[in-house]
């Protein structure tokens, strides 16, 4: 069968470079319950569709609401129980995917995970499910052996400072996890560090617990963070990562940080001072990165929860949120001027706004040691967003500004399939270059591996001495 990413017998002959090299997922969502407890998946439903906000959310689009698909209610409310009703429903409204990467990846997911070639559609919506959970209740599909099926050589979860870690610690046991292991976390502060967030004075308090430090003033707070940020070292974490709604960056006196600290503990805070707040933290966490050598990661551009409505209903992390236009050039900059040319920060930024990948980010990236490009994700992880990816960027940062790929996914049993997907892709982007003499075919193949697995390793400190 001719693979349409695949046109050419070059583009195949460098995608088998890369096709059996091991799994890196440096950045992801994946449930560490998962793989620490180790129980049989669920049925079809709960597990490919009812977490899915890819999924629910294009069915939200044509009126089908979360509730009729098991997604469950902020207010503990009633929803749809039956996995049979709900993957059912995902049949009958299969032609909603055409030409979306949510259908290409669960097709292939079908295929190659649970060996279903049956088309789905109505008509086969329950030989498809019971195949499907025929295979699950093999032990072969348990998350445990899939990981080691799949070929995965590192997945980091993520994680926020108010987490006991107690997952990871049964990892460990396990022989999974620490540092070094196959499971290892994402410290993920957002929840501490965005004064708007619902909860954020019972977040930081709970933090201060954990991190036996009083979040009662600015310094504890800032104490409590560090402090956590050796307990998720300890359990093997190379990496933080920061969502936040802007690229914005800002040098704040420490009395100037401390009083809006104090405001928000009094309930008292403006949005410019939230914001102004979450700026000048990437900073601080900047500086404790050279402290502890943890790569700062930043995720900005999405307008969160933007359907309030559905927000209101199922809670964050269920497709209410849209990206917008964001600016890296100003907004980097007082990152930049105090830490850019230091060669042991590592940043890796991402954007959900592809205008800026030639204007901004390439240049940016091509410019100052510490920054690096992350993969477009989330609504530009799709094949042509990632051709016009590398097409953009390659020009002015080459390929080892970039940190390779990162599936950034809760999906579990569709990590092999993003990472094929691609692979292929950039087998497509380089042997275009072959093809128009811009790359001699051994460099492409050389380039070729390092994108799929060297890039990452070493960018996410995944190898030996993690350096």
């Amino acid at each position: 069968m001719t693979d349409p990413l695949l046109t050419t017998g070059l583009a195949r002959e460098l995608y088998a470079v890369a096709r059996d090299l091991p799994l890196l997922s440096p950045h992801g969502h994946v449930n560490p319950a998962l793989l620490a407890d180790d129980e049989p998946f669920p049925d079809p439903a709960r597990l490919l569709v009812v977490p899915d906000h890819y999924v629910t959310r294009m069915l939200l689009s044509q009126g089908i609401p979360p509730d009729r698909l098991g997604v469950p209610r902020r207010d503990g409310g009633p929803v749809e129980t039956d996995p049979r009703a709900i993957w059912r429903l995902l049949a009958a409204n299969w032609h909603l995917f055409r030409g979306t990467p949510s259908r290409l990846w669960l097709e292939q997911t079908f295929r190659t995970v649970f060996e279903v070639d049956t088309p789905l559609r109505a008509e086969t919506a329950d030989e498809v499910y019971d195949a499907i959970a025929a295979r699950l209740a093999e032990p072969e599909f348990r998350p445990r052996a899939l990981f080691e099926r799949f070929g995965i050589e590192v997945l980091a979860t993520t994680e926020s400072p108010t987490d006991d870690l107690s997952r990871h610690a049964k990892l460990a046991a396990d022989g999974w996890g620490g540092p070094g292991g196959r499971v290892i976390s994402t410290f993920r502060p957002d929840d501490v560090v965005d004064l708007e967030r619902e909860g954020w004075a019972a977040n930081v308090a709970r933090m201060g617990e954990l991190a036996g430090e009083d979040t009662g003033t600015y310094a504890g707070y800032l104490a409590a963070l560090r402090r956590r940020r050796e307990a998720f070292i300890a359990i093997g974490t190379t990496s933080s990562d920061h969502g936040h709604p802007t690229a914005r960056t800002a040098a704040l006196s420490p009395a100037d940080a401390a009083r809006i600290y104090d405001c928000a503990l009094r309930g008292e805070v403006s949005a410019a001072d939230a914001e102004t707040f979450r700026a000048h933290m990437i900073l601080e966490f900047a500086r404790m990165s050279l402290d502890d050598g943890l790569v700062l990661q930043l995720h900005p551009g999405a307008s969160r929860d933007h359907n309030r409505a559905l927000f209101a209903a199922h809670g964050r992390d269920v497709g209410g949120d849209i990206p917008q236009a964001t600016d890296y050039v100003h907004a980097l900059r007082p990152l930049l001027d105090a830490y850019g040319m230091e060669p042991r920060l590592r940043v890796v930024l991402y954007t959900l706004d592809e205008t800026a990948f030639s204007r901004e980010l390439a240049p940016l990236a091509g410019g100052y040691p510490a920054l690096f490009l992350g993969a477009p994700w989330w609504f530009l992880d799709t094949p042509d967003a990632m051709r016009r990816f590398r097409e953009a960027v390659t020009d002015s940062a080459g390929f080892y500004n970039t940190a390779g790929f990162v599936d950034d996914t809760r999906a579990f049993c569709s990590i092999p399939v993003r990472h094929d997907i691609a692979r292929r892709v950039d087998a497509a982007y380089l042997a275009s270059l072959v093809e128009q003499d811009r790359l001699p075919a051994d460099e492409a193949a050389e380039t070729m591996a390092d994108l799929a697995y060297h890039l990452p390793k070493r960018i996410f400190k995944l190898g030996k001495g993690r350096s």
